[in-house]
């Protein structure tokens, strides 16, 4: 099933189901996924949005509320900051699973081996696999730090 489809229906089931927050989130998450298809529109992209493109959205979002959270904390908010947390939950449920450190480590020290990076200036070459490879699954941001480390030992 694809991820436009199941997003609709989840919301078809927050509204039955009168989850206010879940309903909320959903139809802000359809909006910003019909205003970039209106976009793609305007470029020649008939078709919409693809489900890796879609997934690429919804971790925007994700990004958008944990900085939220660490302003809110900071301003002393936290009822505000369980609402954003909330709403992180829902939207990570219609995104693949992350993975944890260990796999991150297995994975770029399997690209290293096999690009045959043996310096800090090829990370560029090992993090280009890594992206094409893990889309949406992997924190390119620990796999950069985890490279480094790696290459530079």
């Amino acid at each position: 099933m694809s991820l436009r489809i199941a997003l609709n229906e989840a919301l078809k089931q927050a509204v039955r189901g009168r989850d206010e927050l879940a309903t909320s989130v959903l139809r802000l998450s359809l909006a910003a996924l019909k205003d970039r298809d209106i976009a793609e529109r305007g470029k020649g992209r008939e078709e919409g949005l693809s489900d890796e493109e879609i997934v690429a959205l919804l971790q925007s979002m994700v990004k958008q509320r944990r900085e939220s959270i660490k302003m809110y904390e900071q301003g002393h908010r936290p009822e505000l900051a369980g609402k954003e947390a909330a709403e992180i939950e829902i939207i990570e449920g219609f995104l693949p699973r992350q993975m944890c450190e260990d796999e991150i480590r297995a994975a770029v020290d399997a690209t290293i081996a096999e690009t045959g990076a043996s310096a800090l200036k090829d990370i560029g070459k090992v993090m280009a696999v890594l992206r094409e490879r893990y889309p949406g699954s992997m924190d390119f941001a620990k796999a950069s730090a985890c490279a480094k480390t790696l290459l530079s030992a």
